[in-house]
């Protein structure tokens, strides 16, 4: 009844841009007749910044009741990827292309090369848009992050807007917000980053939600908006495709305080003691095999948690990081009681996963400007905790986890969000339809599998047409591939070759071998992922032709997917 409350008052608060309850479109029973009522509807969810072991079902302490509901009826996926950051992969999952294909090499500032233009290509179409053509309701709710950001150029007038003390006017190009890209309906974030509590480029559709209710909450507001889109849909036969892309767990940390406590005396013990439980709970559940995927060694610190002296700040970071995973699942749970209400959970396709590793970044380092504020809406100033002198959790502080957390989020696996290593781009991934999936419930899948393939997988299960033309452009024919055979329990290798590029972090992998680079490091490291997942023995110096050919691959795939900006352009 809370949640109820929240949007209710959202909406007397946003005057004419209702927010949720009375925004929806009257569909009419002539309409319903003549849609086929099998195909399936379908539910992407989308974590920001969550770790590879995050999930309870994918070893981690947090609680997540009904993530694992999903996985213990569903099925987890072993070799999943993403492209190692928030908005590319973004890109690349609602257009089934890469991310340079779509638009969005790097983020959305706007550059004068195909590749790096910082939102969605014309030449590409988003899953939206295809699944519309069919008959599908469409309809998302969170974060975007995929058009290109308007920006104050005098500092003072970008932080008093960021501070919601002026009114600038639209945050990114309207031709760019959700509902000129197929979408029906949209609540949700423009921009990237927020104040989860007041959070900058809130939109109903296109229209500024200039105030929220004194108890908002991002992530609560994601999943009711999604809870209610599915109400309305409640009467129709007509199936729907409904994007819940979330914010959580993503700095700044900022969670509800009953969700921290539940984690208080949870990480006292220290970095070790969790990576180390996490990493037996997934050989456990039988997610690794501990013969092929060694826990790497742990990423170079200043101090062991011993003497560690910033220790009651740095457990109570990643209790507010586990508190705000927590309250995103307790959403999940309301979704799917949702479409249990409605009669629509059997035929419904759930996929969940992550945009990419848990971040490394230092938040606080930042300070405000550009998406971040430099003070509440009421006026309290915003620390950014660069000293860890404010503890982290309320609105007034911004800070992360920071890269030492950052690996053991990502247990096993190397490195972290931004990265070409497993811990950037080595994805949970969860997908769940009682109607349609054959495979056994709890099992796991080996398939490669990549963000770029849920469009042709969707497109498959609607009966839908990928165009080769939408409103007048040529459309770049999708890079991806069906997950329908591993829905079978088909043993399908799914990928052979996969690429990525991301501020100078590369990888070609080419069956189980895959050759690496760091992010401002052009060395190449070479590794066989069949018998060494965690990416801990580094076999170039031994294989020089292997190391020779797989880059040659990359700079094939790199030439023909826009990848290379020309001289002169912006780095």
């Amino acid at each position: 009844m809370k949640s109820k409350k929240i949007f209710l008052s959202l909406a007397i608060l946003s005057g004419s841009a209702l927010i949720i309850l009375s925004a929806f479109d009257k569909i009419t029973t002539k309409k319903n007749t003549e849609v086929k009522p099998e195909r399936p509807n379908i539910v992407v969810i989308l974590a920001d910044d969550l770790g590879f072991s995050d999930a309870g079902c994918y070893g981690g302490e947090i609680r997540t009741p009904n993530l694992d509901f999903l996985a213990n009826n569903g099925l987890r996926y072993r070799e999943f990827y993403n492209t190692s950051r928030c908005c590319p992969t973004r890109a690349s999952l609602l257009t089934g292309l890469y991310n340079q294909q779509a638009g969005i090499g790097k983020m959305t500032e706007a550059e004068d090369e195909p590749g790096y233009i910082g939102r969605l290509a014309d030449n590409s179409v988003t899953i939206a848009e295809v699944l519309k053509t069919a008959g599908y309701n469409t309809a998302m709710s969170g974060k975007w992050h995929v058009s290109n950001t308007i920006v104050q150029k005098n500092p003072k007038e970008q932080l008093d807007w960021l501070n919601h003390e002026k009114d600038y006017g639209d945050f990114s190009p309207i031709s760019q917000y959700p509902t000129s890209r197929g979408f029906d309906k949209f609540f949700g974030t423009i921009w990237g980053v927020v104040d989860f509590f007041d959070p900058f480029s809130l939109v109903n559709g296109t229209k500024p939600i200039k105030t929220v209710p004194k108890d908002y909450y991002q992530t609560d507001a994601i999943n009711d908006t999604a809870v209610a889109y599915i109400n309305s849909w409640k009467k129709t036969n007509k199936p729907f495709f409904l994007y819940v892309s979330q914010n959580a767990p993503h700095w700044p940390l900022q969670a509800k305080p009953e969700d921290i406590a539940k984690y208080k005396d949870t990480y006292k013990g220290g970095w070790d003691v969790i990576r180390e439980a996490r990493y037996k709970k997934m050989v456990k559940l039988g997610l690794i095999d501990s013969n092929t995927t060694k826990l790497s060694k742990p990423i170079d610190r200043n101090t062991t948690w011993a003497n560690n002296p910033d220790k009651v700040w740095d457990a109570e970071a990643m209790a507010v990081h586990a508190a705000m995973i927590d309250r995103m699942d307790q959403g999940i749970g309301r979704i799917i009681d949702a479409l249990r209400k409605t009669g629509k959970l059997d035929n419904t396709i759930i996929v969940f996963l992550s945009d990419n590793g848990a971040s490394p970044e230092n938040a606080a380092a930042y300070g405000p400007g550009f998406d971040r504020p430099s003070e509440t809406r009421t006026g309290s100033p915003i620390i950014y905790a660069t000293k860890k002198q404010a503890i982290p959790g309320p609105q007034t502080t911004y800070s992360s986890i920071g890269r030492v957390w950052a690996n053991v989020a990502n247990t096993p696996y190397r490195y972290a969000k931004e990265q070409s290593f497993e811990g950037g781009i080595h994805t949970p991934m969860i997908a769940f339809w009682p109607k349609g999936i054959k495979a056994k419930k709890g099992g796991y899948s080996n398939q490669v599998g990549h963000v770029m393939d849920f469009m042709k997988t969707f497109v498959d299960l609607a009966g839908a047409k990928y165009p080769t033309n939408f409103r007048g452009k040529d459309i770049l024919p999708t890079t991806g591939i069906s997950l329908v055979p591993s829905f079978d329990g088909k043993q399908n290798a799914g990928h052979t070759n996969l690429f990525n590029e991301h501020f100078g972090a590369r990888y070609a992998r080419s069956g189980s071998w895959k050759l690496v680079s760091l992010s401002g490091d052009t060395t190449w490291h070479l590794y066989d992922l069949s018998k060494d997942k965690s990416e801990v023995n580094d076999l170039a110096g031994q294989n020089p032709e292997k190391v020779k050919a797989l880059e040659s691959l990359w700079k094939q795939w790199a030439n023909t997917n826009q990848v290379f900006p020309k001289p002169g352009a912006k780095k």
